[in-house]
């Protein structure tokens, strides 16, 4: 088989050329292939997306002009196809034509991912994120690539803050068809006896009320209309002890039930709400320290983990749930994590 960038790192790490070509790049930075483990399915390139410069771009070049120079015939047939390996993103048009759609989280990773594939799907997308820059960068980037129809409103702001709030629900123009409750941080793996109440105040601040207080909003426009789904990204640390530190974890736990509660105070207004509970993804999300005892021992778990998701592939199961598709799924919890609960 021949390698390209679009290639996985499984794909590299297990063929007879690339696989030293890896394992020579991996060994000069004091790494194995098993570092690689949770990430055999995602594509070489996407590691440099998510490697925060410690596998740049010019080491990608690097690796396949060993490649390209160890075998050329192989190498002329990878440039004659450049097929993406594994799962590739197909758009189902006009999917979200006439519907307006709140995501959080929109300028990077699952949120961003989300709010793009809902706007090229039809729909008009309420797009929030605390990030203006990011968020600018992102709605200028994709416009030109909208259908007929479609649009992305950029509403900059902080999802626990009530007037930020009213100016994302102002910005729906009072039809609100989804929300998408992607908005969330990270802790520092901190043990309860190491969480600092700061930590423990700020993580659920966004994680836990901002995804209260945004849907408290945003339910009386879906009973107007006698219908709405509700999507909010949980974590494989609310189903578990052994993701995450205790703040992150206790959040996530807590928005598994706001989910439920939701799912059953709603379900015959014609409202719907469910939650995805992603494994680990590829967003390069911000991890603020390592708790001295926590970090350790939650290590310990890490290997439990199947493989590393990108953005887009948790976009695919929130924007299903965010669909009239799922017309018979409430109060579910979707596990989107290649197969870690089951482990």
């Amino acid at each position: 088989m021949a390698l390209t960038a679009h290639s996985t790192v499984g794909q590299w790490l297990d063929h007879p050329i690339g696989g030293p070509i890896l394992t020579e790049l991996l060994a000069r930075g004091g790494a194995t292939p098993d570092a690689l483990g949770p990430a055999r399915g995602l594509p070489l390139a996407q590691l440099v997306a998510i490697s925060g410069g410690q596998f740049p771009a010019e080491a990608l070049d690097a690796m396949l002009a060993a490649y390209h120079e160890a075998a050329p015939e192989e190498a002329a047939e990878a440039r004659e196809s450049q097929e993406a390996a594994g799962w590739v993103e197909v758009i189902t048009p006009g999917r979200f034509t006439g519907q307006t759609v709140i995501v959080t989280g929109a300028a990077s990773g699952i949120g961003r991912a989300v709010a793009s594939r809902v706007a090229r799907e039809g729909g008009r997308v309420i797009a929030a994120d605390i990030s203006s820059d990011k968020l600018d960068e992102f709605v200028n980037g994709i416009r030109g690539a909208l259908p007929t129809g479609a649009e992305i409103v950029a509403v900059a702001g902080d999802i626990a803050d009530e007037d930020d709030i009213a100016r994302i629900v102002a910005a729906a123009q009072g039809r609100i068809d989804a929300l998408a409750n992607v908005a969330g941080i990270m802790d520092d793996m901190s043990a309860i006896h190491e969480v600092t109440d700061q930590m423990w105040s700020r993580v659920l601040r966004v994680n836990l009320e901002g995804t209260m207080r945004l849907t408290r909003a945003v339910v009386p426009i879906m009973l107007k209309a006698s219908q709405g789904r509700i999507v909010n990204v949980a974590s494989e640390a609310g189903l578990r002890g052994s993701a995450a530190g205790v703040a992150y974890t206790a959040s996530k736990h807590a928005v598994i039930g706001l989910t439920k509660s939701t799912a059953v105070m709603y379900s015959r207004s014609g409202i719907r709400a469910n939650a995805v509970a992603p494994g680990g993804v590829a967003t390069g999300i911000h991890v603020p320290g390592q708790a001295q005892l926590g970090a350790p021992v939650l290590g310990t778990y890490q290997h439990n983990i199947p493989t590393l998701a990108m953005a887009e592939e948790l976009a695919a199961s929130i924007t299903f749930l965010l669909s009239r598709d799922s017309v018979n799924i409430n109060g579910a919890i979707v596990a989107s994590d290649g197969g870690w609960s089951a482990v």
